[in-house]
């Protein structure tokens, strides 16, 4: 793929999703150059009642003059999603790879962070798979978390699937 069809695709990305709300929650320092874990609460646009937290590693402008690398930051990323509410489910895409519901930048243009909401219909559960999203070549670092709706009292806002 060309550098020019590249970037047009990740404009592309970035101009499509209906991203999650997010909040800074927490941020650890992890050595003396100033790298941070950042931990951001983030909460699904299309299902109430649930909070993800997720957490990235952010390079210091230190280790960045030091490595190079200047614009991009690690793949490295883990996510816990747990129930903080009643839960209500607007209209969520029912589909295997269901939809990208939250992304945070890791690069100017060609990384971002990425959580993807799967709703697995045999076994009542939401999925919540956090990766990273590459333009040229994608990454195989990724972590999942699972919310059982199984005996809770969840609204179907457009009624649940059979």
């Amino acid at each position: 793929m060309s550098i020019r069809k590249a970037t047009a695709a990740a404009v592309i990305l970035a101009s499509t999703a209906t991203p999650a709300s997010s909040e800074v929650v927490g941020k650890v320092g992890v050595d003396w150059v100033g790298n941070d874990i950042v931990i951001e609460a983030m909460t699904d646009p299309e299902v109430k009642g649930i909070t993800c937290h997720v957490t990235y590693f952010d390079r210091s402008i230190i280790d960045r003059l030091s490595k190079g690398n200047w614009f991009e930051d690690p793949s490295n990323n883990s996510i816990a999603c747990r129930q903080t509410g009643p839960i209500e489910i607007g209209d969520i895409d029912l589909s295997d790879d269901g939809e990208e519901v939250f992304r945070e930048g890791l690069s100017i243009i060609w990384k971002s962070l990425v959580v993807n909401r799967i709703y697995d219909k045999k076994n009542d559960t939401l999925i919540y798979l956090a990766h990273s999203r590459q333009v040229v070549e994608g990454s195989a670092k990724m972590a999942i978390s699972t919310v059982p709706l199984f005996n809770q009292t969840v609204v179907w806002t457009s009624g649940k699937p059979n």
